[in-house]
């Protein structure tokens, strides 16, 4: 049963810091949930707008079907209604319609719909995607912009008119025109996340743009210092911002820019920087070598 209506789960999820926490794994790659819940119990002392469970940060594309259902589940249980809690669908429509609907019968709050898997896509191939999955649920809806997922004006517009439970709009993508215009025309009707690698770097203009959240992964590792940042971001304090990108995030991008994939690997490295692991990224992402943790733990020291 869900806690939040589609109009209150906008309202929740724009008006704060919103995260993915990562899915914890054992050694030869199984899912330790046992780790995860205390993963969630920590994150839990912090005060965050929302939760994405798997989502990207949490590997969502290498778990199985059943694995992205437990994961959902313990999110649910562990933060008890306290804040949303946004189940993940995806791959192809058919299946993406399924996950929704046992994402829903999981509890969650709502869906973040993420790209279609491997197949180009044609713009109303891309509305049936959502309109199938928004029909399919009645929580809200989240769309990302992002890979072959790229959603137009036209698209979003007829999505809004069409279905009161199409609530969000994740761009991945950095068209600042699309955002613009979105916002311009669907400011009272979508909550907008910067969704892009890193969100924290992109924070202030996507703040001009409407957006007034975004993911943050560095939350899972350095809560305080994501919060922090956020709520400079929000206070449009650019010394504080810059600050903070020129003395962590500069070179933290600059490990993550090194190998493909290491937007999420870089997330349970700091993990293991900050002294609570979570296990091996599954393949086929790869984990950082041991030259760059070693390089990550020295900057992460910094922040937490």
């Amino acid at each position: 049963m869900t806690h939040y209506s589609p109009d209150e789960l906008r309202a929740a999820l724009g008006s704060g810091l919103v995260s993915f926490p990562v899915t914890h794994a054992t050694a030869d790659y199984g899912l330790d949930e046992r780790g995860y819940r205390e993963h969630l119990q920590y994150l839990g002392q912090y005060d965050v707008a929302g939760l994405f469970a798997p989502g990207g940060t949490g590997e969502f594309f290498s778990l199985t079907h059943d694995e992205v259902s437990r994961v959902l589940r313990a999110t649910v249980e562990e933060t008890a209604g306290k804040i949303p809690v946004m189940g993940s669908a995806g791959y192809g429509t058919a299946t993406a319609v399924e996950m929704a609907r046992q994402a829903e019968a999981d509890g969650a709050d709502g869906i973040l719909l993420l790209p279609p898997y491997l197949t180009e896509v044609t713009s109303e191939g891309l509305y049936e995607h959502v309109a199938r999955v928004c029909a399919a649920t009645s929580v809200g809806v989240v769309i990302y912009h992002r890979a072959n997922g790229r959603y137009n004006a036209d698209i979003v517009g007829r999505l809004v008119d069409e279905f009161p439970n199409f609530i969000g709009f994740k761009d991945g993508i950095c068209d600042i025109d699309l955002m613009a215009t979105l916002y311009a025309q669907h400011a009272d009707r979508l909550v907008f996340i910067g969704g892009l690698p890193t969100a924290e770097t992109y924070a202030l203009p996507y703040i001009e743009l409407g957006a007034t959240t975004y993911s943050s992964a560095i939350f899972n590792f350095a809560p305080e210092w994501a919060l922090d940042f956020y709520a400079a971001a929000r206070a449009q304090d650019r010394v504080a911002v810059y600050d903070r990108v020129r003395d962590f995030l500069v070179p933290y991008i600059a490990i993550r820019d090194r190998q493909p994939g290491y937007g999420v690997s870089i997330v349970k490295a700091g993990l293991t920087a900050a002294g609570r692991p979570a296990g091996p990224v599954r393949p086929p992402l790869s984990d950082l070598t041991e030259t760059e943790l070693a390089e990550l733990t020295d900057i992460v020291k910094k922040v937490i």
